[in-house]
């Protein structure tokens, strides 16, 4: 019921409760910020749509750590996000176009094969979307037209792992690539090859096909008496080098680049020497809040001029259970 004011007071006063009225209520009932519409900068009030497109296979368990970080950037900044890959560079430049078409607010993009995403890229930039890239890519991000690079310099880490071999005192290594004319793949591997004093031999194996994976690791181990590492360059492929160093020479060491559940556990069993970590689930976050950021406030990370990294870091024995809390949570 509705209480009349008194007999004395002024249709200004009448007016001014009433709006201070309505600006609590605002403020509890639905947390106005102070803006008319939505602040999740979209265009014309709406929530803004982010395009999330990689090179990631299906079924691979690194590429949901990625999604999973955005998710959780997108959730946070009150965005739209979709998720598309494609392991073919034709595909994913096809991906991308795509999100142009459907009028996407900003896209993040995987450079793994740089070339092909050129025109997608400049094609976005000319309909006013702003790209950055993400995990692979990070000599080309800038030549692409991209507005910044989330991940680590893969030569970088080829070449931390390439003297961490030294201090193990290895002295012949197998670098499996298990997607050939990957740059970020490639690099990791010549750049174990710049810093590691032994012999370093790669072997290009087919990472669609596991068990051909084991099998071409367990060939190279017989027909090579010398090999006594093998370094992969995803985390279930080091599983496969596992299961092929036990079914020939027990002696054979293996580390790995990148994170799993059971890629944890084989380092706390002792399986695995060491992982180097470049933080998927960061860079997925990082990816989608720099567009929000860009948008609403015109920041760019990294200034457009310098990569913003996240990684190289080693988990081994000595620090895998700090991690391990954090891979349950299924972040890491």
């Amino acid at each position: 019921m509705n209480t009349p004011p008194p007999p004395d007071a002024s249709p200004r006063t009448v007016r001014g409760t009433a709006a201070a009225i309505v600006a609590v209520l605002c403020l509890l009932l639905t947390g106005c910020s102070g803006s008319d519409g939505d602040d999740s900068g979209g265009k014309g009030g709406a929530r803004m749509k982010v395009a999330l497109v990689t090179h990631g296979a299906p079924g691979d368990v690194y590429w949901d750590l990625v999604q999973k970080g955005a998710q959780a950037a997108a959730a946070k900044d009150g965005i739209d996000l979709t998720y598309a890959s494609d392991s073919d560079p034709a595909g994913q430049a096809k991906l991308v176009r795509e999100a142009i078409r459907d009028k996407t607010d900003g896209i993040a993009v995987t450079l793994a094969k740089p070339e092909a995403m050129k025109g997608p890229i400049a094609e976005a930039k000319a309909a006013g979307i702003p790209v950055v890239s993400l995990n692979s890519g990070i000599d080309a991000w800038k030549a692409t037209g991209a507005l910044a690079y989330f991940g680590q310099d893969d030569g970088l880490a080829g070449r931390a792992v390439g003297e961490r071999l030294n201090g193990l005192k290895a002295k012949h290594t197998l670098c499996v690539i298990h997607e050939r004319g990957n740059v970020g793949l490639e690099a990791r591997c010549a750049g174990l090859k710049k810093t590691f004093t032994g012999r370093t031999q790669m072997l290009y194996a087919d990472g669609t096909d596991m068990d051909a994976v084991t099998d071409s690791i367990a060939a190279s181990l017989r027909q090579d008496p010398s090999i006594d590492q093998v370094v992969t360059l995803g985390a279930q492929y080091a599983l496969a080098a596992v299961k092929a160093v036990k079914q020939t020479r027990g002696t054979v060491h293996v580390a790995t680049f990148d994170l799993n559940k059971d890629l944890v556990a084989a380092i706390r069993q002792g399986k695995v020497q060491f992982a180097v970590d470049q933080q998927p689930y960061l860079q997925g976050y990082l990816a989608v809040d720099a567009l929000w950021l860009h948008r609403t406030n015109g920041n760019v990370s990294g200034g457009g001029v310098a990569p913003v990294l996240t990684g190289p870091a080693f988990v081994t024995g000595k620090n895998v259970a700090a991690v391990a809390k954090y891979d349950a949570n299924g972040t890491r």
